[in-house]
């Protein structure tokens, strides 16, 4: 029995644990990577490279966005054709999407070079800051093709049933950087330099090994030269599916300038380094979260496509389980352990006062973020890109922005605390509405089948 088929005949229950696991440590191990990453930088090259970093993150931020509007995009239309048994038009995705990632990426990038240091020095590069973060942005720019192929691609792979092998495209990437990092920086001598091409260079084994995957014997699908044809129709839906997740990137490095903003007015340079820490550690905390969502998207693209809307209801159902049951112990960890967490990352008695205290409360309705994440991602799996579209931004752009803008003014500090929770409560009521909606159709669709 092939990967696929397994799909929609194995127990959901079994199934979940298959798909999820390997997306879950995939997705840990990135995150760890980025943190260990920042540490070689900081030790090797001093401040001024984490500055010159920093500096190029929306860079690399609005590049990823552009990855995941055709990768995940893409990933949900195969999800949905396997189901219908449409193997040849999940082909043609296939090829269609990586395709689109090497023009636009090559094109985007090329552009980017063309103007790198007026956009750096928008981004806030200062004389002393702009040649590091002039070399490292120019490096990861001429591979960021690499990148796109590896990540976009990679998410195909699991969209066909084949989670496993998805894992291993994350830990080679992660583990060649790890040790390439390191390498360069430290015992060659490049410096901020050194971490920028041993991230390219395992891009480029990343996107090479999901190349060989697609156009070898082990894969269900197959990437055929003929299917790189541009195929308008099968493009606009790639986008259309992939605008959710590519919004909600894009408005990422949106709340995050605003944050800023109102951090630094509000409670200076501490409170900025504060907001740091805690991002880094709610994204060690989503990790497991995105991990479940990208495991169950395959399931439900496959079961959807194929009409079998029980088995859609039932993953849903364990996937939102699932997800609470490891929010709510992230939110104990962090109740529990807070001012330890924050001393990992420094040991200055105010920041570490001021960080326990924001990051309890910016993390206050973590329980809940499991539910309206994976609800979200349900309506990108089968297929729903209005729907996801707008609950992804619901979040982020129609109550995370005004409430950064407005709470501040009212309540200061405190008030930029505060926002966070606000939106995800209001994100999770917002999501509950529409799934309950949903809901309702499945079972009405399945009793007349």
């Amino acid at each position: 029995m092939d990967n696929s088929k397994l799909l929609g005949e194995e127990k959901i229950g079994k199934l979940l644990w298959k798909f999820s696991v390997p997306a879950i440590v995939g997705m840990v191990v990135s995150a760890l990577y980025n943190v260990v990453d920042s540490i070689f930088v900081g030790n090797g090259v001093g401040e001024i490279g984490l500055a010159a970093v920093s500096i190029a993150f929306p860079i690399m931020i609005l590049l990823m966005a552009f990855g995941v509007l055709i990768g995940v995009g893409a990933s949900s239309l195969v999800s949905i054709r396997l189901g219908q048994k449409r193997i040849h038009d999940a082909e043609k995705i296939l090829g269609n999407a990586y395709m689109l990632a090497t023009i636009v990426m090559t094109a985007l990038s090329m552009l980017m070079l063309v103007f790198l240091d007026p956009i750096l020095i928008s981004l806030g590069a200062e004389v002393n800051v702009l040649p590091y973060a002039r070399d490292f942005t120019r490096i990861i720019l001429l591979g960021s093709v690499f990148m796109h192929i590896g990540f976009g691609m990679n998410t195909i792979i699991r969209a066909q049933g084949d989670p496993k092998t998805a894992m291993m495209t994350m830990f080679i990437s992660a583990g060649i950087n790890v040790v390439l990092n390191p390498l360069f920086i430290f015992v060659f001598k490049m410096g901020i330099s050194g971490s920028a091409w041993a991230t390219v260079f395992a891009q480029a084994v990343s996107a090479i090994w999901v190349t060989l995957h697609f156009t070898g014997k082990k894969s269900f699908l197959n990437l055929r030269i003929a299917n790189m044809i541009p195929d308008q129709q099968i493009i606009g839906q790639i986008i259309k599916n992939g605008l959710s997740p590519f919004l909600m990137q894009f408005a990422a490095s949106i709340v995050a300038v605003l944050f800023n903003f109102s951090l630094l007015k509000y409670g200076g340079e501490m409170a900025i380094a504060t907001m740091g820490i805690i991002q880094r550690v709610s994204m060690l905390l989503l990790m497991p979260l995105l991990g479940i969502s990208q495991g169950m998207q395959p399931i439900i693209g496959f079961n959807y496509g194929a009409k079998k809307y029980d088995r859609v209801i039932e993953v849903l159902k364990m996937g939102i389980i699932a997800a609470t049951c490891l929010s709510i112990t992230g939110f104990a960890v962090i109740q529990l352990f807070d001012s330890r967490i924050i001393n990992l990352f420094n040991q200055n008695p105010d920041l570490i006062t001021m960080g326990a205290e924001g990051m309890k409360i910016v993390l206050g309705m973590l329980p809940i973020l499991g539910f309206q994440l994976i609800s979200t991602q349900y309506f990108q799996a089968v297929g729903k890109a209005k729907h996801a579209v707008f609950l992804g931004m619901s979040r982020q752009v129609i109550l995370l922005i005004p409430l950064i803008i407005i709470m501040p003014n009212l309540f200061g500090l405190m008030g930029a605390w505060i926002a966070t929770p606000l939106a995800d409560l209001g994100a999770a009521l917002i999501t509950g509405i529409f799934l309950m909606k949903e809901l309702r159709k499945l079972r009405l669709e399945h009793a007349n089948d």
